[in-house]
């Protein structure tokens, strides 16, 4: 299949592809052979990319979701399209409306002009048009965008994702460097089930392979639901620190985001990220994220993608292994 993709030159561009899971998924696709068309803000962030492909295979544009000319242009030639672009917390122009809405619309709409048929859209489990969350509003609402212009799509709902540049298990292990105290919102109970970036990405490059129900939204967690208290004493236990878990109701929890908000603004940006948190954040702590009883039942999943997904323990200690105090050598520690 792979010799055969790289003859006829079939192209995928991908939205988004220079970033945490977009690099996962390049890779993937390199590997069933796709020509791959990585559309970026800044096409200069993702030259790291190509040694993922044969020469040539993989190369970058210069797209933005908030100017829809720019999205057609990346779609010229096309045959499938995978949109990864999402931000975890607004700032400047980067706002969730603007990318998980109207850059959804966007995209889909290019798309459909475009006749392409084989498109995916990662979205997140937890994506929910009632929600408090203004997060996972729109990540609601973008998933309707592409599936009224082009019903065909197919959803990925992940989980948490993990993986060497995750922005969960790397930030808070870097936060209990530096803390004698790691905050549980909510007490700590919320549930996640945290999936493996690659898993992620092969689940994408199977839909585009047609392995996957076309108009369907997949949720993609983990082996393993565990508490944010759990993952929490976790991260202390991989890199060796003993840390105070501290329960904080959710209305403490938002008195301490609207503090590092406002921390962060008068500091025009220089405040420290991983000591970062937004209310809309706090807000989507209140809800388990894990995997629906109806996904499991209807095979919407990574297992019914005949995917078998890796553990966090698996995965998690050999990214995590810097931030212990002798990093790789803590086991040749002397007495």
């Amino acid at each position: 299949m792979s010799d055969e993709l790289v003859k006829t030159g079939r192209i995928v561009t991908v939205f988004g592809g220079s970033g945490f899971v977009g690099r996962h998924v390049v890779r993937a696709l390199a590997r069933q052979g796709w020509r791959i068309r990585v559309a970026s803000r800044r096409p200069d962030l993702a030259y790291h990319l190509q040694p993922l492909g044969r020469v040539g295979q993989i190369h970058a544009v210069q797209a933005n979701l908030r100017y829809p000319e720019s999205v057609a242009a990346a779609l010229r030639g096309a045959e499938a399209v995978v949109n990864l672009v999402a931000v975890l917390s607004e700032h400047g122009d980067q706002k969730f409306a603007a990318l998980h809405v109207n850059g959804a619309r966007a995209v889909a709409q290019a798309a459909a002009q475009a006749g392409i048929t084989n498109v995916v859209h990662v979205s997140a489990l937890g994506a929910d048009a009632q929600s408090e969350s203004l997060y996972a509003r729109t990540k609601a609402e973008g998933e309707a965008e592409m599936l009224a212009a082009r019903p065909e799509t197919v959803i990925f709902r992940p989980s948490i994702i993990f993986g060497p540049e995750d922005a969960f298990f790397n930030r808070f292990a870097a936060l209990a460097r530096i803390s004698p105290v790691l905050p549980l919102f909510g007490g700590g109970e919320t549930k996640f089930q945290p999936v493996y970036v690659g898993d992620v990405a092969e689940a994408i490059a199977r839909a585009l392979s047609g392995r996957a129900e076309a108009g369907a939204a997949y949720e993609l967690g983990g082996p393993q639901v565990k508490t944010f208290r759990e993952l929490m004493q976790y991260v202390c236990d991989v890199t060796g620190r003993r840390r105070l878990l501290l329960p904080l109701p959710f209305k403490a929890g938002d008195a301490m985001a609207y503090g590092t908000e406002l921390a962060d603004k008068l500091s025009l940006g220089l405040f420290p990220k991983m000591l970062l948190t937004t209310r809309d954040q706090i807000k989507l702590l209140a809800v388990d994220n894990v995997v629906s009883p109806q996904a499991a039942a209807d095979h919407r999943t990574l297992e019914g993608l005949g995917i078998h997904p890796e553990a966090i323990e698996s995965i998690v200690p050999t990214y995590l292994v810097r931030f212990r105090k002798t990093g790789q050598f803590e086991s040749q520690k002397h007495a």
